[in-house]
């Protein structure tokens, strides 16, 4: 494979091993004859997450956009998708996994796999790609210092999925991501491109580019209503020159405490296509985070 999307594998990786490094603490002086796991070395881990996240806005991460907020949380989404001529598509789990700040300005994803099934043909099911996500936070302030948060991602999807389920191909999506608050309302935008390792010849009709954006607004203690503006321009491929815009209301509830740093957070939307030719008639999500 000799594009740059085989070239974003290794560089993926690199990040991943560099951040947790970056985060091991160094051994204890009697290590080799106790293998004992101090708490004390998770309670300073947990300690230094906290700081990271209170130097951004505390925002809710939206229903679809990836938030430029650094979130350490396991998260699970289902996708009920209706297709055209009557299809159904169901994906769960939604390619997401766990997610954790192993380092200052640094988040990394590693997705679990989803179960996708289709109403055609025979309700068959299968595995689907892997996902992995690295977050670079350039630079924020918490709600007292200005409110406002920009992150880079470098995004990679592994072809681990059955032959139904799979795209076929490594895919890189470098991203950019900027948020914005006012009082109680907030912006989280982001603007990526999605490189197959074959270019412009792949299964997701080329290279897209996506641009998403949450208008959010918080009331009361636990309720988050947004509206999102899903959008992708294909500027070459099989879709060459296409552009499909979803409208997703929707609404985010938390975070609610559990039990010390352990949260949840449950929330849904529905995406509506707006514009001719999207692959989709219409998505509805559910998403449940458990942030710790």
């Amino acid at each position: 494979m000799k594009s740059s999307a085989c070239a974003g594998v290794p560089a993926l990786l690199f990040l991943c091993a560099t951040a947790l490094l970056r985060a091991a603490p160094a051994a204890p002086e009697n290590s080799a004859s106790s293998p004992v796991i101090h708490t004390g070395v998770i309670d300073s881990w947990l300690a230094e997450v906290s700081a990271i996240q209170a130097e951004q806005p505390h925002w809710a991460t939206p229903v679809a956009t990836v938030t430029p907020r650094l979130e350490q949380e396991f998260r699970y989404d289902n996708y009920w998708t209706s297709l055209p001529h009557g299809r159904v598509l169901n994906n769960y789990d939604g390619g997401k996994g766990f997610e954790f700040i192993p380092a200052q300005n640094i988040e990394v994803i590693l997705g679990i796999p989803p179960y996708e099934t289709r109403s055609v043909p025979n309700n068959e099911g299968g595995i689907g790609d892997e996902n992995l996500l690295v977050k670079y936070r350039i630079l924020s302030a918490n709600e007292e210092n200005g409110n406002y948060i920009l992150t880079a991602f470098l995004g990679e999807s592994i072809p681990t999925g059955n032959p139904e389920n799979t795209s076929g191909h490594f895919v890189t999506t470098p991203t950019i991501a900027y948020g914005k608050g006012w009082g109680d309302f907030d912006i989280q935008t982001t603007l990526g491109i999605s490189v197959p390792d074959n270019g412009a010849q792949s299964t997701q009709g080329g290279t897209p580019i996506a641009w998403n954006t949450t208008l959010q607004y918080h009331l009361f203690d636990y309720l988050w209503p947004e509206v999102e503006l899903n959008y992708t321009y294909w500027p070459n491929g099989s879709r060459d020159g296409i552009q499909q815009l979803y409208i997703t209301p929707g609404v985010v509830f938390g975070r609610f405490k559990i039990h010390d740093r352990l949260g949840f957070t449950i929330g849904g939307g529905l995406q509506i296509p707006v514009t001719a030719n999207a692959q989709d008639d219409r998505n509805i999500i559910l998403t449940a985070r458990f942030p710790f």
